[in-house]
Parts: C-alpha cells; sequence; structure tokens
C-alpha cells in the first residue's frame, strides 16, 4: 500500500481459543511506526481486567494510545449488544458512515439500564476480577494434576487439547447429557484441523465442589473416550 495511504490494525486483547494476550505495547508501537490507526477488539476482556474492568488497555497502562475500542455487552457485562469507544470525530464518522450502524435497531431501554447497572457493578468490585483469576488458575492447576491436557493459557481462559473432532464433540455431549456439565466443543474451522479442544471459562460462583465434579467426570471421559493424557502444545 503507499506509505500515506490510511491503515489501520485491528487485533484482539484475549484471544478466545488459546487464551493469548496480546502484545498491546508492541502493536501501539507499530501502528505509530507506519501511521497507522488502532482498533481494539476488548470483548473477552471488558469486565474481566483492569482496576475497574476496563480490559487489558487499562491493565497495561496503554488505554489512551488506542484509537477506537470494541467491547461487547454480553459475557462478563451478562446482557447483549456491543459498543466502541473513541474520539467524538471518530464516533460521528461512524455513526454518518457506517451501514452497519445505520441499519441497526438500537437496544431497548430495560437492556440499557441492565448493562449500565452491570459495569457500575464491575468498575466498583475488583475482588471479582482477583476471585475469577484465581478459580482460572484452580482449574488449570486441578487440570493437569488429574493428567488431562490443559493448553497454556495466560488469561481466564481454560483450553483443554483432544485433539479430534469427534472426540470432542462427545465429550461435551456427554458432560451436558450425563453430568449436567456444559463446555463448548471448539472444531474446525473455528481452530485449526488437529487442535480441537474443548473451552472452559469458570466464573468467579464455580466453587471447589463444583471443580470436584468436573475433574471427576473429565477424568472418567478421557479413559472411555481413550483420548491422550499428554501435555498439549499450547
Amino acid at each position: 500500500a503507499p506509505a500515506g495511504a490510511p491503515k489501520l490494525i485491528a487485533f484482539e486483547s484475549v484471544y478466545s481459543m488459546d487464551g493469548d494476550i496480546a502484545d498491546l505495547k508492541g502493536t501501539i508501537a507499530l501502528a505509530r511506526k507506519y501511521g497507522a490507526m488502532t482498533y481494539l477488539d476488548e470483548v473477552h476482556a471488558v469486565g474481566l481486567y483492569g482496576a475497574r474492568g476496563a480490559g487489558v488497555a487499562e491493565r497495561d497502562g496503554v488505554l489512551d494510545q488506542i484509537d477506537i475500542i470494541e467491547c461487547t455487552l454480553g459475557k462478563a457485562i451478562g446482557v447483549m449488544g456491543g459498543y466502541i469507544a473513541g474520539e467524538a470525530v471518530i464516533i460521528d464518522a461512524i455513526r454518518s458512515w457506517a451501514s452497519g450502524f445505520i441499519f441497526t435497531t438500537s437496544l431497548p431501554p430495560a437492556l440499557t439500564a441492565g448493562a449500565l447497572a452491570s459495569v457500575r457493578h464491575l468498575k466498583a468490585h475488583p475482588e471479582l476480577r482477583e476471585a475469577h483469576q484465581e478459580r482460572a488458575a484452580t482449574l488449570k492447576r486441578r487440570f493437569a494434576e488429574a493428567g488431562i491436557p490443559v493448553m497454556r493459557s495466560e488469561s481466564h481462559i481454560v483450553p483443554v487439547f483432544v485433539g479430534d473432532p469427534v472426540h470432542t464433540k462427545m465429550i461435551s455431549d456427554i458432560l451436558l447429557e450425563e453430568h449436567g456439565i456444559y463446555v463448548q466443543p471448539i472444531n474446525y474451522p473455528t481452530v485449526p484441523k488437529g487442535t480441537e479442544r474443548l473451552r472452559f471459562t469458570p466464573s468467579p460462583d464455580h466453587d471447589d465442589s463444583m471443580m470436584d465434579d468436573l475433574v471427576r467426570a473429565m477424568d472418567a471421559l478421557w479413559t472411555h473416550c481413550n483420548v491422550a493424557r499428554r501435555p498439549a502444545a499450547a
């Protein structure tokens, strides 16, 4: 592209399939080097990271260096919808020119009120984020101790390597039907073939007894489905 062409780097803070966290400072430096704007997707981080839950950019001290931030009102916020944040001139341009926004119906007042109440609560309760990280770390440790191939993850995402699409779906189905535990089976094309996995996202309210039940069920299913008990490559 011509050096003077408008450019924008779009990237995620937390990649939800592997649990990786992006190098925000490095990406910002790259954007500055080439005169690009930055567009950060924080949908898997808003409410969960930062002193007030604004996301990884807040945690890493670069919130003011991102041009556009995209977030969700689902996931940690617990309602539905989403939003972008940026300078007024950018938001006005998108309001005026983005067909995806122009032809979208606004959120109902009840959902908006629910989202605002959730955001205000999360801003004021960092202990929820601390508990959330502890629960994720505990589940990773418990899986590893049981020989379940939990993949290396630096976030709250707890991916467990299966490596076979049929077994991945089978384990997910049995967990739900026989144990009352819901976990998402992640197959191709969401992840590359051969890296199929189960993706767990424990909450602050998942207690030790619940994790006991989960690990016990996973241990039995790993034997039943003859899935390899080995460390998975992250």
